[in-house]
């Protein structure tokens, strides 16, 4: 006999069965199936955030965000991380970063395994002037409230500061 019940069904019949001791209709209705775990996002406090080699080429500069999973567990990042270029006294200089790149992922990382996200500017001033270097980044990672101060000199040249949604790739 086909068991006709939705999973949700049969849970509330397993629950009533065993509230009037009817064990037999536990049987009828099923064994509960519990659902897949899901990968929790990736916190702060499970990431380690550094910078990859810089890329230069045809007056662009691009350089990769790195998140480094330092916890014990797979954790999921999915989109933008927001960015932005601090002074030495941990002021902003200038906006963040926009959003550049089509659609994106979840990505799972493993545990000892990198992601990135890429930082885009030019690479000096071509349509326009330089931003003060940076000493630092401040970096939230999608889907975080809380951001990690990433120590780098980081200039942004003629208007252009983006950044790119996490992918698989490593650099």
């Amino acid at each position: 006999m086909r068991n006709t019940l939705s999973a949700p069904r049969r849970l509330a019949a397993a629950a009533s069965a065993a509230a009037l001791g009817l064990t037999g209709l536990l049987t009828a209705a099923g064994p509960a199936q519990a659902a897949p775990a899901a990968v929790p996002t990736c916190t702060t406090g499970s990431l380690h955030l550094s910078m990859g080699r810089q890329d230069p080429g045809a007056g662009q500069l691009y350089q990769p965000v790195r998140f480094t999973n330092t916890g014990t567990r797979s954790c999921a990042l999915r989109g933008y991380p927001g960015v932005s270029v601090l002074d030495a006294a941990r002021r902003p200089i200038g906006a963040p970063a926009t959003r550049s790149g089509a659609g994106y992922g979840t990505v799972t990382v493993r545990p000892g395994r990198t992601v990135t996200a890429v930082l885009h500017t030019t690479n000096g001033p071509i349509g326009g002037p330089c931003r003060p270097t940076g000493s630092y980044l401040r970096v939230y990672p999608p889907g975080s409230y809380r951001s990690v101060l990433v120590p780098t000199r980081y200039r942004v040249c003629s208007g252009v500061f983006q950044v790119s949604p996490v992918t698989s790739r490593s650099s």
